[in-house]
Formats: C-alpha cells, structure tokens, sequence
C-alpha cells in the first residue's frame, strides 16, 4: 500500500473540546462534525467530542445522522438544515433533532411523529443575514405557532448562522445577534418559551461572547484550527490532522529542466527532484505549486515544482541535504522545528483553511491516534 495517510489526533480534538467548553460557560458545546468531521472523521470525531464535553453533536445530512447511530452514539444530533420531505421518517427513526424554517418541512416532521407515535423536537432557523436558509425574522412568530399547533412537534431550539463573525472590524455580527435577540423577545411575548437559543459558531466562540447564549456550534475549532488568520491565538489550539508521505523516487537534474504539465516551474539550477504519491485526486489542490506552496522533508520547507497532477507531486529539494526514497513527507502537519498549516496552504490559494481538511479525498486513509 501507498505511504500516503492522515493521522488525525483524537487527544488533540478532545483537548480543543475541552477549551471550548471552558471559554463559552455556562453555554453548552454542539460539536459541528458533518462532512466527515471536516475530513477528520465522523465517528471518531463525534465520539471523541461527546467523551469530552459536547452535549450535542451536528450534521448536514441525515445520512450522517445515522451513521452516528449505527456506530452506537447516542448523544443528541442536529440536523442543521430542512432534509428532503421524504426523509422525515429517517430523521424520527435515527432519533435526529431536525431543523426547520418552512411549513411544508413542519407538516412532514408532524406526520412523521405522529407515525412513529412520538414527540419530536425541532430548531427553528431564523435567517438573520446569510441569505442562505432559514425563515425570515418577520416569519419566525407565524411559523412558531405553526409548530405549536402540531401536538407531536415540541419547538425545543431557536437558532440563526452568523456570516462574518470571523471579521473582528465588521460589525455585521452585533447587528445579527440583536436581530436574532429581538426574534427571540417577540416569541417569550407571544408565549413561546424554553427553547434552547443559539446563534453562535466557532468564530463566535472565540471572539464574540454576547453570541454565546445557551449553546454554541462549534466546528472548525474543534480540530484546532482558527477561524481565521485574526484568531489563531485565542486559545492555542492544536491541529489534529497530519498529512504524511514518502519520497518514492529522487533524480538528479540539470538547471533548466522543466518540470510537470504545462511546464509552469524550470529548475533555476541543478537540484534533486523528489517525486511524491500524491496528487489532486487525493485533495491536494492542483494550482499549489504554482502560489509557493512547500512540503516538509528532512525538517526542511521545499517547495513544489510546478502543478500538482493526479497521483504525484513533483518537489525541488536543492543540493544542500541529500534526500532519498522513502524520506518522510509532511504535507499538513510538523516535522523538525516547521509547520505547515491549514491556514497557511489556503492564504496561499486565496481560500479558507476549512476547504483544505474538507477536501481531502476518500484514498487517503485516516490513521486514528
């Protein structure tokens, strides 16, 4: 088998739990673990945060609902947006906390209880400024009521997403939270009451505690990795993943050799080139060569030469230090006294550092530690 793997740090997404769970009390932690724990791992992920202190966990789809289920974990999940109609009745028989903001999504999760035979409990999603789903501010009282009539719904959550709260200079993130504080006001008036309240994200975690309410849905911190360059040491936290390969062959070149498709990169002089096995199916984006992106070999940066291809990844090893095959490659991760971050691979690509865990591909095996 290929060297090419992802240690994932288990103790180090337990102890970012930890952090969280002390910074935001009395507020209660909702581990965000959809998309495969953000590349890290659903189960492993979401076992691993509940053992350390959230008391909810949260998915994007349903599918990921059950398979926490089916892995035995019993902690309560989130569905944070409105499943297809159709799947209300997984959601019941998953025992899934479904998210809704439309009366169609109401009805069904009805029917489906009313099925089942049992109550179930639903989060109200207010938009208050992503523009992405949720009721509007001025629907929210109407559609409250409409789940109050529903004798086999109980309203048990009323939450909204922030948008810039990684910003710390915008102030679009106070105005969303007293939008959202003045939505919760008028359902209390109206008489709607003990619902869990939460708007906050892991950038409102870290930087915003008006937003931390009863609950906090923290995701990317949990994998110890900032929101965002401004936040990188609220909390010292510790990445958790590590992407690791080996040298599978090195060659001796001349200066002005060209190097991989299009030939972007031409060696400025003679230098050992390190071929590695990994490429862009992997989820190693395939422009990272051509921005200044680096891997880590013998303790030392080296950069990449020219564009990532599907399997492979060519890089520039100089003549200063001998490299030979099977020399360990650190590509997300430290090796000696360097680093290389998530945060620092996406400044590179004009991306979030989100996008560079969640991307990596299914033939990259997790190694759990």
């Amino acid at each position: 088998m290929r060297p090419t793997t992802a240690e994932i740090n288990l103790g180090a997404i337990a102890r970012n739990v930890g952090l969280l769970v002390n910074h935001i009390k009395p507020a209660t932690l909702c581990a965000v673990v959809k998309a495969n724990g953000y590349g890290h791992g659903l189960v492993e992920s979401a076992r691993t945060a509940a053992d350390a202190g959230a008391t909810m966990l949260a998915v994007a789809l349903v599918e990921e609902g059950h398979q926490l289920r089916q892995a035995g974990i019993q902690t309560p999940i989130l569905l944070l947006s409105e499943p297809p109609l159709c799947h209300f009745l997984d959601v019941v028989a998953n025992d899934l906390t479904p998210t809704v903001y439309q009366a169609s999504a109401i009805a069904a999760a009805n029917d489906a209880a009313v099925a089942a035979k049992t109550r179930l409990p639903v989060h109200l999603k207010i938009d208050t400024g992503m523009a992405r789903v949720g009721a509007q501010p001025h629907q929210a009282l109407n559609l409250a009521n409409n789940i109050a009539q529903h004798k086999a719904l109980q309203l048990a959550g009323v939450w909204s997403h922030c948008a810039v709260a990684d910003d710390l200079t915008n102030p679009f993130t106070a105005q969303q939270i007293q939008s959202y504080q003045d939505v919760v006001a008028q359902l209390e008036s109206a008489g709607h009451h003990g619902f869990v309240k939460h708007i906050g994200n892991s950038a409102v975690a870290l930087a915003h505690s008006a937003g931390h309410l009863d609950m906090v849905r923290s995701g990317i911190a949990l994998y110890g990795i900032a929101p965002s360059v401004a936040m990188q040491d609220n909390l010292a936290l510790q990445a958790a993943m590590t992407i690791r390969t080996e040298v599978a062959m090195v060659k001796n070149v001349a200066a002005g050799t060209p190097v991989s498709y299009g030939h972007h990169y031409v060696t400025p002089a003679r230098t050992q080139l390190a071929t590695i096995p990994i490429g862009y199916a992997d989820g190693l984006p395939r422009r990272l060569g051509t921005c200044g992106g680096e891997v880590l070999i013998g303790g030392l940066r080296r950069p990449i030469a020219g564009v990532v291809t599907m399997d492979q990844t060519v890089v520039d090893c100089g003549l200063a230090q001998p490299v030979q095959a099977s020399d360990e490659v650190i590509l997300l991760g430290k090796q000696g006294t360097e680093t290389i971050t998530a945060t620092e691979i996406a400044t590179r690509l004009g991306t979030i550092a989100y996008e560079i865990v969640c991307r990596l591909s299914q033939r990259v095996p997790l190694r759990f530690k």
